[in-house]
């Protein structure tokens, strides 16, 4: 056992069971916020529609606050990667938005990341989301028990890069239980059959980073919004899934 796998902690039944409580809520969440997105609305108002329904649900916003994370939820435009500041730009026809939202619900965090369209997008647009949604479904796919944390990498990497598109290489998914960035780190890239034995117990928040253009990443002035070194398009996916001796459970649906 290496030094990573003495760092993830296993979770047991009741504790997945808790996990997938905070999943559903979440997905409840993402689906909330994806149903106002249209051209004139603010990334403020969207904002504004996750933190009432993680109220109303007796939650918490698992970002506001995160490190300094001055919003509920995170909203990316265009060529933001990750991490976006709901502010007052209003969304365009033809924009695709990644929302990536989190709560924490009696202790549990759940974490479910979408790229969605703002109205009608052109044709390289669509294709990259339905490449990246395929990328994030190969790679729970390829959580099994037995297996291998590069096989979820390799599975991410194969589709995208098949596509003619690219997975950025300085971001990924991670553990997820009491703390919402738990061990290991799960690269949008590798090597099938390298890395973290996957056992039963463990909790991994897929990520899928799905750049239209090059790998390569920069980050705007206020420190948090990831984008596009060459300024082109890029989409987020993301599930929550649980490994269990029965098989492999995604968390993050209703």
């Amino acid at each position: 056992m290496n030094a990573v796998e003495r760092r993830v902690e296993l979770k047991s039944e009741k504790e997945i069971a808790a996990l997938r409580a905070a999943g559903k809520l979440a997905a409840g969440l993402l689906n909330e916020v994806c149903a106002q997105v249209r051209p004139g609305i603010t990334t403020d108002e969207l904002d504004k529609v996750g933190a009432e329904f993680i109220r109303k649900n007796g939650a918490k916003p698992a970002f506001l606050g995160y490190r300094g994370f001055p919003k509920t939820i995170c909203l990316s435009v265009n060529d933001e990667v990750v991490h976006g500041i709901p502010g007052g730009r209003k969304l365009a026809e033809g924009d695709i938005l990644g929302v990536d939202v989190g709560v924490l619900l009696n202790g549990w965090y759940g974490d479910t990341a979408r790229t969605v369209a703002v109205g009608q997008i052109d044709a390289q647009a669509q294709r990259l989301l339905i490449v990246s949604k395929e990328s994030l479904e190969r790679s729970m796919d390829a959580a099994k028990n037995g297996g291998r944390l590069g096989d979820i990498s390799n599975a991410m990497q194969s589709v995208v890069e098949k596509a003619g598109f690219s997975v950025v290489r300085e971001y990924g998914g991670h553990g997820i239980g009491r703390g919402l960035h738990e061990d290991p780190h799960v690269p949008c890239l590798g090597k099938a059959g390298t890395g973290v034995r996957l056992v039963p117990g463990m909790v991994l928040a897929l990520e899928v980073m799905a750049n239209a253009g090059m790998p390569e990443i920069d980050h705007k002035a206020d420190d948090w919004t990831v984008v596009t070194k060459d300024g082109s398009l890029s989409a987020h996916f993301e599930h929550t899934v649980a490994i269990t001796e029965k098989g492999t459970e995604v968390l993050t649906v209703i």
